[in-house]
């Protein structure tokens, strides 16, 4: 599917400085003659910044590069993790619409996405802090349905956890994860014995898991600050 950039152009983009610091370390990662290379992890970075591609963030990363702004421009239309259109200021919900989420209930979430955000996918809300879109599988079958914002995954959700999540989201930072607080994807009540849990406390995966998670920080990235 081609996607074209969107028709309303911001007249210049410039990375913020930490942004600019962090995107010349990136370039440095490459020999000189595959710098190229780094032009998804710039194309992220303008997009955690401004929620989406503009056409000048487009030339300015292909300046960078060193490369014609088509060649950015391939990237950025062939990844549909790349908005080439504003979406919400706050936060895009991708709703995953693939066989597992279906079967447990995405299509419910999809029409309350279309009640409370806009009828039409990746059209922001009438305040414009929230979008939505139907994606393909996103890799949380065992914990369906899901949603995506960012980096990160809801999982577990019903009619009225994603309700409730829409609602949050407008003036807060919902904790992701299981909204049923699942631990990982086990069956439910699988961790009901403590033995189970002393040796899932034991492993070292779970235990650098839970000394690095981004839950206990009270700042998000992926979620943007709207005043």
């Amino acid at each position: 599917m081609f996607r074209r950039i969107d028709k309303n152009q911001p007249k210049a983009f410039e990375f913020s400085k930490a942004n600019l610091s962090w995107a010349k370390k990136q370039i440095l990662k490459y020999p000189k003659d595959r710098q190229q290379s780094a032009v998804i992890p710039l194309l992220y970075r303008a997009q955690e910044q401004e929620g989406w591609i503009s056409k000048p963030a487009i030339e300015v990363i292909a300046k960078m590069l060193k490369i014609a702004p088509i060649r950015v421009y391939e990237v950025a239309s062939f990844y549909f993790m790349f908005h080439l259109s504003p979406v919400g200021k706050k936060a895009h919900i991708q709703v995953c619409g693939t066989t597992p989420c279906m079967l447990r209930g995405s299509e419910k979430l999809i029409e309350i996405c279309k009640q409370k955000i806009s009828k039409n996918q990746k059209q922001p809300s009438s305040n414009g802090k929230l979008s939505w879109e139907e994606v393909e599988c996103i890799g949380a079958c065992s914990n369906s349905p899901v949603i995506q914002i960012g980096s990160d995954y809801y999982e577990d959700l019903s009619e009225e956890s994603f309700s409730s999540l829409l609602d949050s989201l407008i003036d807060g930072y919902p904790e992701p994860g299981s909204q049923k607080k699942r631990f990982s994807s086990e069956p439910e009540g699988f961790l009901n014995s403590s033995k189970i849990k002393i040796e899932e406390n034991k492993n070292a995966s779970v235990e650098l898991f839970l000394e690095s998670s981004l839950l206990k920080n009270t700042k998000k990235v992926n979620i943007r600050k709207v005043k």
